[in-house]
C-alpha cells in the first residue's frame, strides 16, 4: 500500500467520529433517583450513577440518596424520597424523574407512589425488591422488619391498594440465586415485565454490566 492510501482508513474514521457517525447512542435524560435497599446508602448506589454520568447524564439530575435511619419504617422513607423527588423536579426543571430501587427501597418507592396520586415519576427499575416479602426478614432489624415479612399487615395493604405501581412504566430486575429474597419470585410484579439474571448475587445486582444495560435501555428510551 502507498503512503497516501496506508492513511487512508485513520483519516475515513476521523471524518466518521468529527461527523458523528460514530457518535455515542443519546438517551433520554429524565431526572433519576436512585434508592437504596435495607441497611444501605448512597455510596453503594454510586456505581450506578458514574455509569448514567458517562451514558450523559448532567451531574445534578442523578442523585443517589441516603434514608435518616437505614432501617427505618417505608411508610417514613416513602416521605424522604417525596423531598428528593420535589427538589429534583425543582433543581432540573423537569417535570418527571425516574427511580431505580434497590431491594427494600423498592417498597418505599411503590409507598410513595400508592400515597401520591400527583407523583411524577414516569418509570421505575426494582432491582430484588421483595414485593411479598421475604423470609431474610426474620433476621432483620429495624421498623422495617415487621414489614419486609411475607404477609405483614404493611405488604397486605401496598399489594391489596396497588399491586402495580399506578401510572408509572415498571420493570423487575432479579437474579436467579438471591440468597436475600426468599422465595425469589417476590422479586416480581403483577404485569410487569420481569428480567431473571444467573450467577449474580443481591448486591451484585449494583454492579453486574448485564443490569446496567438493562436499566440503561429503559430509562434511555423516550
Amino acid at each position: 500500500m502507498s503512503p497516501p492510501l496506508r492513511w487512508a482508513p485513520k483519516l475515513i474514521f476521523l471524518l466518521l467520529v468529527a461527523g458523528g457517525a460514530l457518535a455515542a447512542p443519546s438517551y433520554a435524560q429524565v431526572p433519576v433517583i436512585l434508592v437504596p435497599g435495607w441497611l444501605n446508602s448512597d455510596s453503594d448506589l454510586q456505581l450506578i450513577r458514574t455509569r448514567l454520568l458517562q451514558a450523559g447524564w448532567a451531574d445534578n439530575s442523578v442523585e443517589a440518596i441516603s434514608f435518616s435511619d437505614p432501617v427505618g419504617s417505608n411508610r417514613e422513607h416513602a416521605v424522604e424520597l417525596g423531598l428528593a423527588v420535589a427538589a429534583m423536579l425543582e433543581r432540573t426543571g423537569s417535570k418527571e424523574v425516574d427511580v431505580l430501587a434497590h431491594s427494600m427501597g423498592g417498597l418505599a418507592a411503590r409507598w410513595y407512589i400508592l400515597t401520591q396520586p400527583d407523583h411524577s415519576i414516569r418509570r421505575a427499575v426494582f432491582l430484588g425488591t421483595p414485593h411479598r416479602g421475604t423470609l431474610s426478614a426474620y433476621l432483620a432489624f429495624g421498623k422495617s422488619r415487621p414489614e419486609m415479612l411475607p404477609g405483614s399487615n404493611f405488604l397486605d395493604s401496598l399489594n391489596t391498594l396497588q399491586p402495580t405501581p399506578l401510572g408509572v412504566e415498571s420493570r423487575t430486575i432479579r437474579t436467579l440465586i438471591d440468597t436475600h429474597i426468599i422465595p425469589g419470585s417476590s422479586a416480581t410484579l403483577p404485569d410487569v415485565e420481569d428480567y431473571r439474571l444467573c450467577c449474580t448475587t443481591h448486591t451484585g445486582l449494583l454492579k453486574d454490566g448485564r443490569v446496567f444495560e438493562l436499566i440503561l435501555s429503559f430509562l434511555g428510551s423516550a
